[in-house]
């Protein structure tokens, strides 16, 4: 009995926290882009607008799924570690200042995908079971 105690707490301390989600993120460029390989810095830096150009010299173009897309919330929370709501203030304070502009948002999944595969500077995160031969992973956030 005591040892059942003590695997439901090791399980709930494991599965349950706020940290593990089961899900596996990837950061992905249009396979023509040049890139191999980003940092964690290097995607926080394009992805919130402090730098627009890849290490290949090709200008990125961040694009962000839809803000319905659970997707959209993971990202940010393992990336950056913030709440969509502290996104979306820092992007209302960056654009009202003039500064820079947030990511592209799409309007549904299909538009992501055409957007990487026909603009090469294109980045977004995907779920790693939507990766497809067309995009280039460079980063895994999981």
């Amino acid at each position: 009995m005591k040892s059942i105690l003590i695997f439901m707490m090791l399980f709930s301390l494991i599965w349950g926290s706020p940290g593990y989600t089961g899900e596996k993120l990837v950061v992905v460029v249009n396979a023509a882009s040049g890139v191999e390989q980003l940092t964690r810095e290097q995607v926080i830096n394009i992805f919130l607008g402090r730098y627009r150009q890849l290490p290949s010299g090709v200008m990125a173009q961040p694009i962000d799924q839809p803000y319905n897309q659970h997707n959209k919330a993971l990202f940010y929370k393992l990336l950056v570690g913030k709440e969509l709501s502290e996104i979306n203030s820092y992007w209302a304070r960056l654009v009202f200042s003039g500064k820079t502009k947030p990511p592209q948002q799409v309007t549904d999944v299909s538009e992501l995908h055409e957007l990487l595969k026909n603009v090469p500077g294109a980045i977004t995160y995907l779920d790693i079971e939507q990766v497809d031969p067309q995009v280039k992973v460079v980063l895994n956030l999981h």
